[in-house]
């Protein structure tokens, strides 16, 4: 008996044919920290991208800042990137987290995540803020971030090994991450135009994902005339590079022409 006439006449069961669904050109994974307010609301506005997609899983971390509570946070990575639409292949898996990629060590980050996603293409904040300041041709930054005095001298090592020179130093000097995430639009653009505005660098990057950039960076760009890069803007920008999407997005800044 044809099980499909069981269940009646005015039931019909659809023949269906399949595409490619959201991410028709890249599938982005995202791992965000349990505390961060930001990441997910700016890049929802930058990766508003025809067959682009990225999906994200959270981690456990601190909401106090520190070097120690910071390290913890790499055994975390691995399970949280499992749970990232297991089903999917993705192109690129992103961690978020600027200053824990620091501590951790990018390596170390990446092979976390490749335990979960073997050989797929990894990016962090930091990584991807370098790549996008040697890619704008930046030789000296300004750096701005809300940590204490220990991890910005991690921050200035880092960037200094990485071949880009750091003359200023500009900190909120906060530690819990919940409240950064508050810190506003004229508190930030009166830090970047005042630390920019100096001759000895020819760039700003403004560290941290919790710092709400996405829509400030072109208006202080211009005003700055100078290059301004930030952590969740140049981690989708890598990772949309990563996955082969070269969209040009002059609204979040310099670097997504580039």
């Amino acid at each position: 008996m044809n099980h499909t006439a069981t269940l009646g006449e005015n039931y019909t069961i659809l023949p269906f044919e399949m595409d490619e669904g959201v991410m028709a050109r890249a599938a982005i994974g995202l791992v965000v920290l349990e505390t961060d307010q930001t990441i997910e609301h700016e890049w929802r506005q930058i990766m508003q991208l025809p067959g682009v997609a990225y999906f994200e899983a959270r981690l456990p971390s601190p909401a106090d800042i520190g070097l120690a509570s910071l390290a913890r946070m790499e055994a975390h990575i691995t399970p949280a990137t499992r749970l990232i639409v297991p089903d999917v292949e993705l192109d690129v898996v992103a961690f978020g987290c600027t200053s824990g990629s620091i501590v951790i060590g990018e390596d170390k980050v990446f092979a976390q995540i490749r335990d979960a996603r073997p050989g797929v293409a990894c990016t962090t904040p930091i990584t991807a803020a370098m790549a996008g300041l040697h890619a704008l041709g930046v030789r000296r930054t300004a750096l701005i971030t809300p940590y204490v005095h220990s991890i910005n001298e991690v921050f200035k090592q880092h960037i200094e090994a990485g071949g880009i020179e750091v003359p200023r130093i500009a900190t909120f000097n906060h530690a819990n991450d919940s409240e950064v995430a508050r810190i506003d639009r004229a508190s930030l653009r009166a830090a970047i135009l005042a630390a920019g505005a100096e001759s000895d660098v020819d760039a700003v990057f403004v560290a941290c994902t919790s710092l709400r950039m996405a829509n400030l960076t072109r208006e202080v760009e211009e005003e700055l005339g100078k290059p301004v890069v930030s952590s969740n803007c140049a981690m989708a920008w890598h990772a949309l590079r990563l996955a082969g999407v070269r969209d040009s997005l002059p609204r979040f800044g310099r670097l997504f022409e580039v």
